[in-house]
């Protein structure tokens, strides 16, 4: 098969390195993939918001798969475009993407289904003064987000009212999310451990990946702004067998049912961020793809033909017997730019990476090359990865941390304290 995956960061990285291991795989093209991807396939430089151009190259290079990585393709019609000239794609159409591009919609369908989640009312820019006065007389916590996609960084837990009117200042008056910040969502603040869940559908059909535990805040002990991820572990011991039941049936499946009820049927992964509360597991959000920096930690603890799980699901007969979990344990630490997620500078060369042990792998998710050597190119930069092959977190935080101090650019931050939930 040739393989085309679509995404220029770390999770299409560790996407591109599971698909190698496949026999089935013939060729696999990244567009435009990174300096991490080049040394596993090919990648191409093409516009990914160019829809025409990535059609013709996949009937050009007789491309029988292609996977999407981040959102916003899938939100702009990619999936539609390219199964509308008969190219086979994990990733949903933007009907069923709507469940990401916007948290409203998504709570509509999670109502319908009789999904648990946070308690919300939705605010409009006409409404700017009600909703001053709303949070004038709000409970804090709570949780302000801007309705559509903003990398992660739409979304603000405010402890005062102080705090929550510079968070509708910043949506409503200074526009600094666009139209994504059209709708502000103000919701209940839930309490409890958090969990990622990647399902990966068919249409109808669907199997679960082991559960990792992301880390979206900048500091340690989640402290300050939200991110897109700076660290994550998996499997995440607090998912039992029990509570993954739960989430299977009281969860991903009556949100397929729903979304193929509202004619937006669901074929790729359906990423459900959770929350084990004391009043039972909620949703947080749902995602339309895979989350980074999750699927660098789910992936290394698979066992199976991942291609053959993407390619069966994309033609809506999920082969639910293609993987398994196998025993093992990853822990992925991200080093990023300081300043990250507001302002950074970048360029600065990246050494240590030829120095590392065999039971690591590094992810590019902000670099780029120049003369053989590599830069820093982003925020996040790259995703320092243990995998192990059996369940020991603490020995995987261990090494992941020690792999990290033999990296170094100018400006690295990360944070200290990834993985240390699963101890408690």
């Amino acid at each position: 098969m040739n393989v085309a995956v679509i995404g220029p960061g770390g999770r299409e990285h560790a996407l591109t390195l599971k698909i190698k291991e496949s026999e089935k795989l013939e060729k696999i093209f990244i567009v435009p993939g990174n300096p991490g991807t080049s040394l596993l396939g090919n990648n191409i430089n093409l516009d990914t918001t160019n829809h025409t151009q990535l059609v013709e190259f996949c009937i050009e290079n007789k491309i029988d798969l292609v996977v999407v990585g981040p959102e916003e393709p899938l939100v702009n019609g990619l999936a539609n475009e390219l199964r509308k000239n008969k190219i086979n794609v994990f990733g949903p159409d933007k009907e069923a993407a709507k469940i990401e591009s916007s948290k409203s919609f998504a709570k509509i369908i999670m109502k319908e289904a009789k999904v648990q989640t946070a308690k919300h009312i939705t605010f409009t820019p006409n409404m700017y003064e009600p909703a001053r006065e709303y949070i004038r007389n709000k409970k804090y916590p709570c949780v302000i987000k801007a309705d559509g996609l903003a990398s992660g960084k739409g979304v603000f837990i405010c402890n005062e009212s102080k705090e929550a009117e510079e968070a509708l200042k910043l949506i409503f008056l200074d526009k600094v999310f666009g139209e994504s910040g059209e709708k502000v969502l103000i919701e209940e603040f839930l309490t409890g451990e958090e969990v990622s869940v990647f399902a990966i559908c068919d249409g109808e059909n669907f199997i679960c990946l082991p559960a990792a535990q992301d880390h979206k805040r900048i500091g340690d002990n989640d402290t300050g702004k939200n991110t897109g991820g700076m660290g994550a572990y998996a499997p995440a011991p607090i998912v039992t067998p029990k509570i993954f039941e739960v989430i299977k049936n009281g969860i991903i499946y009556p949100i397929l049912q729903t979304l193929k009820n509202h004619e937006a049927k669901f074929i790729g992964c359906l990423y459900a961020g959770l929350i084990i509360t004391s009043e039972g597991i909620k949703v947080i959000e749902f995602n339309c793809r895979f989350g980074d920096p999750e699927t660098q930690v789910v992936l290394p603890v698979i066992k199976g033909d991942f291609l053959h799980l993407l390619y069966t699901a994309a033609l809506g007969k999920v082969d639910k017997n293609a993987v398994e979990y196998n025993g093992g344990s990853s822990v992925c630490v991200v080093a990023s730019s300081k300043g990250y997620p507001d302002s950074y500078k970048k360029g600065y060369e990246v050494t240590g990476l030829n120095e590392l042990p065999t039971d690591i792998v590094v992810y590019h998710a902000g670099t780029k090359e120049d003369n053989g050597k590599i830069f820093t190119n982003g925020g996040r930069v790259l995703g320092v990865t243990s995998v192990l092959p059996d369940f020991n977190l603490m020995l995987a935080k261990d090494k992941a941390y020690k792999a990290l101090g033999k990296i170094n650019f100018e400006n690295i931050y990360y944070r200290r304290d990834i993985a240390d939930k699963a101890f408690k």
